[in-house]
């Protein structure tokens, strides 16, 4: 059985995304951040980052949103090519993804959001990075239908993931059309559906 640790935030969304995508059964299990759960015995045993989402696979576990996505997707032989250039380009989005949008939406959302003090230049300058990157995906998705080309693959669930809480982070997708576009048609499958609303209800009502 397979089992997700997880909350409601951008990174844990993209995994429940492959694994509905998948149609794969598993056991969602909330690590509730704002409480500190992440920092428990139990889950500090599973990841010693205390970070989500940890993927068990029936005694292998795994951290990293993107070797999860990446793991599963291999292991099922879906929504990532097996070789040559159109693997590649998803190997590439993955890593822009990994290294350059999502520190810079996570940066930029909590300096406005979460920080104890307002930082202006931190906020400026991640809010513009943020902006950037999100051009550069929308040039990107100029000459294709996806990220990585003409095919769904994980590369779109990652990037979805941060885009899906992009008014957090002080961003109108209705200003890169491109992205708005791939995000509308993205959000509208069942799958992403499904699993956008598991992950909301981690996060408790206040």
């Amino acid at each position: 059985m397979l089992k997700l640790y997880a909350f409601a935030t951008p990174n844990n969304l993209k995994v429940a995304i492959l694994l509905q995508e998948l149609g794969l059964s598993y056991e969602l299990n909330s690590v509730n951040i704002r409480l500190g759960e992440q920092k428990s015995d139990f889950f500090q045993k599973l990841n010693p980052n205390g970070k989500v989402p940890v993927l068990d696979d029936s005694g292998f576990v795994l951290s990293e949103s993107a070797a999860i996505l990446v793991y599963l997707a291999e292991k099922e032989g879906k929504f990532l090519p097996k070789s040559g250039e159109n693997r590649a380009r998803v190997i590439e989005q993955l890593f822009f993804h990994a290294s350059g949008l999502s520190p810079a939406f996570g940066n930029a959302g909590f300096f406005q959001k979460l920080a104890s003090e307002k930082v202006p230049f931190a906020i400026e300058r991640f809010v513009a990075e943020s902006k950037r990157l999100t051009g550069l995906l929308d040039t990107v998705l100029a000459h294709h239908a996806f990220v990585a080309g003409d095919e769904y693959t994980i590369a779109d669930m990652a990037h979805f993931g941060w885009m899906w809480r992009a008014a957090f982070v002080g961003l109108e997708l209705t200003d890169y059309p491109r992205v708005k576009r791939w995000y509308d048609q993205i959000s509208q499958r069942a799958p992403v559906i499904t699993a956008t609303a598991k992950i909301e209800a981690l996060a408790p009502k206040t």
